[in-house]
């Protein structure tokens, strides 16, 4: 008998310990896995200059802009505030800002606004304000996560911002920093741009 539970332990024991490993090497999968779909869905963003007609639904839009509440900040400050450019009247205003013809295909747009009042600033040294960086970050989720949506998405920071101000009625603590088109991606678009080889944008020291 006391050989009989002394097999069973041993048994029990091994199976436990075949699960944790088990469990270790799923785990590790996983994570290559996640890593593998997000390297895709990188490589699957890109800017787009033609869209459908088809309107962007509501729980996209909200998937996108929780993307965007999570972001991360410096010092958690969140010095952000986004325009969702819907109405007609808006859009006019963003596309006398930024006159290309191809804004006009986008069923809708989001104006993205930084706060300096409010930022981080790294005052210890230089004082560098970390207004750009933190609204860059939130507004490269926003592209991600409209690619992962199927949505379209073209960063923009050639517009005039003191023309968007003012049509938009912007508040002056807020400074307009890039400006998106957001809506479902024509087929024909043009050719996707070259990125530089690894060996050119880093070096081990």
């Amino acid at each position: 008998m006391n050989i009989f539970l002394w097999a069973l332990g041993f048994i029990s024991v091994m199976a436990v310990s075949a699960c944790t490993e088990n469990s270790k090497q799923e785990s590790q999968t996983l994570k290559t896995n996640e890593s593998m779909e997000f390297l895709e869905l990188v490589k699957t963003r890109r800017s787009i200059r033609n869209y459908l007609p088809q309107e962007v639904e509501q729980e996209k839009l909200d998937y996108i802009m929780e993307s965007v509440r999570l972001a991360p900040s410096a010092a958690n400050i969140q010095p952000w505030y986004f325009y969702i450019i819907k109405s007609e009247e808006a859009k006019k205003a963003v596309t006398d800002s930024y006159p290309a013809k191809w804004m006009a295909t986008a069923p809708m747009y989001i104006v993205a606004c930084g706060n300096s009042e409010v930022s981080w600033k790294r005052n210890s040294y230089d004082g560098k304000d970390y207004v750009d960086v933190d609204v860059a970050i939130a507004f490269e989720h926003l592209c991600l996560a409209a690619a992962e949506q199927g949505l379209g998405t073209c960063w923009i920071g050639h517009f005039d911002p003191e023309k968007i101000t003012t049509l938009l009625n912007i508040p002056s603590h807020l400074t307009p920093i890039a400006i998106t088109p957001l809506g479902y991606p024509h087929p024909e678009q043009g050719r996707r741009t070259p990125r530089k080889k690894i060996e050119e944008i880093m070096e081990v020291r």
